[in-house]
């Protein structure tokens, strides 16, 4: 992106930031029933609305053909009735999952009287910033909300009718529920106050970037405020010596083309050269078949790649019908390119040897490694978290798909009774450090 300054925040946007703090900190107090019942009504006004929620969507998608939005962005803007129903289903799923907050994570007898107790609670305010995913604004508030967090969500301009017509049903969801202020959602629109959201740093406590690599990276370089996610989504699967041929292939192919758009994709296709011979050609086959565009090292020419790749394609997010393809010698070459072009994002081998699997997957320093499976499992409703705000590819956590786990922070609570350090530190008092039941 160009450097564009980052505005101060206008006086309507604060007061409307600090009106989402404020809902979220009652929010915050409110027990599970009341946040379960806020999200299955949000997950009721979204069905009921579909009719709108689609036609909105309809109309940012003629806009954006019109426009020439890149067919990547199209794809990941649409939300036709299938995709609406799956990501309401993901909605219903969140209510259904157990409480993140108020779980004692630890909890110690200091001293007679002297307890101390570690308990999870809500982040506090959620700033959310996405281009052409209009379905994001339903996984993050669902997640929001169950989680005890408010939200502050910034969608691209290409989404702005989808966007408004789910936040009007899921704030109509809320209002239903009589539990959870609606005022705990607010939609942000314009450039102008998307980059102003990078500088509310005391009113929002995380900020959350879906989108392109040049996105994430600018708001990375221009706030204060901490950031979860991922600027690259460079998936490798590796296809080793003691690959199953036809197994490595559906892998392949699942990876790359049943949703090529999606940050968890491969983007090269990695062939043990012991395999190659037999792999490759008839893997080029059918990848080209389903429309994929193969670029090689010399070694995958030679076995059917039409078009030579360059460097710049090994650290290449395509987000397309686009695969980058190199032979290598063995799995530690395959390990070393992962390690220099991988984005530590997801990774995969492909393999019946199973001592090269665990090597495989206690080597790659990514947020999720797998064996003999697709890397397009890499998402938060298929690993049972409803939904996700985002991958997370840092090494500290959340990392990978994060879900209500990773929404809640913790607070140290100390009961006594009258206990002062001087006591301790004069020896009149000793600490026992006794563990209780969690």
């Amino acid at each position: 992106m160009p450097d564009i300054p980052v505005p101060d925040p206008s006086p309507e946007l604060l007061q409307r930031a600090a009106g989402v703090r404020r809902a979220a900190m009652a929010l915050g107090r409110c027990d599970d029933a009341s946040r379960r019942r806020a999200v299955e009504a949000m997950a009721d006004a979204l069905g009921e609305s579909a009719g709108e929620i689609e036609a909105a969507n309809r109309l940012d998608l003629e806009t954006a053909v019109a426009e020439g939005l890149a067919g990547s962005l199209v794809a990941r803007l649409r939300l036709d009735g299938a995709k609406l129903a799956g990501a309401i289903a993901g909605v219903r799923q969140v209510a259904a999952l157990p409480d993140p907050v108020g779980r004692r994570q630890l909890h110690t007898e200091l001293d007679e009287g002297l307890v101390l107790e570690r308990l999870s609670v809500p982040l506090g305010v959620l700033g959310v910033i996405f281009e052409a995913r209009p379905d994001a604004v339903m996984q993050i508030a669902s997640l929001a909300i169950r989680s005890g967090n408010g939200a502050l969500l910034k969608g691209g301009r290409e989404a702005s009718r989808s966007c408004a017509a789910i936040l009007t049903a899921l704030r109509r969801g809320l209002q239903a529920s009589g539990v959870v202020d609606p005022a705990c959602l607010e939609l942000l629109t314009g450039r102008e106050e998307g980059r102003a959201l990078l500088r509310l740093e005391g009113l929002v406590d995380l900020i959350i970037p879906r989108g392109s690599n040049a996105l994430v990276r600018f708001i990375q370089d221009n706030t204060r405020i901490p950031v979860l996610g991922h600027a690259d989504g460079i998936c490798h699967l590796y296809v080793d010596a003691a690959a199953d041929p036809q197994q490595a292939l559906r892998l392949a192919i699942d990876a790359k083309t049943q949703y090529p758009a999606a940050c968890n994709a491969i983007e090269t296709l990695l062939v043990h050269q012991e395999i190659a011979a037999r792999f490759l050609p008839e893997a080029v086959a059918a990848l080209t078949e389903a429309g994929v565009e193969l670029r090689g090292d010399p070694a995958a020419c030679r076995l059917g790649v039409g078009r030579a790749a360059t460097e710049d394609d090994w650290s290449t997010e395509y987000s397309d019908l686009i695969l980058s393809v190199k032979v290598v010698s063995d799995l530690e070459a395959a390990l070393e390119h992962i390690a220099r072009y991988g984005s530590r994002h997801t990774d995969a081998i492909a393999t019946g040897d199973a001592a090269a699997a665990e090597r495989f997957l206690a080597s790659v320093d990514s947020a999720g490694v797998y064996w003999n499976c697709s890397t397009r499992f890499a998402d938060g409703y298929r690993y049972g978290f409803g939904a996700e705000v985002g991958i997370s590819t840092g090494t500290l956590p959340p990392r990978g798909p994060v879900g209500l786990e990773g929404l809640v922070t913790y607070r140290y609570v100390l009961r006594g009774e009258g206990h002062i350090a001087a006591d301790y530190a004069d020896g009149k008092r000793r600490f026992r450090h006794r563990p209780l039941p969690l």
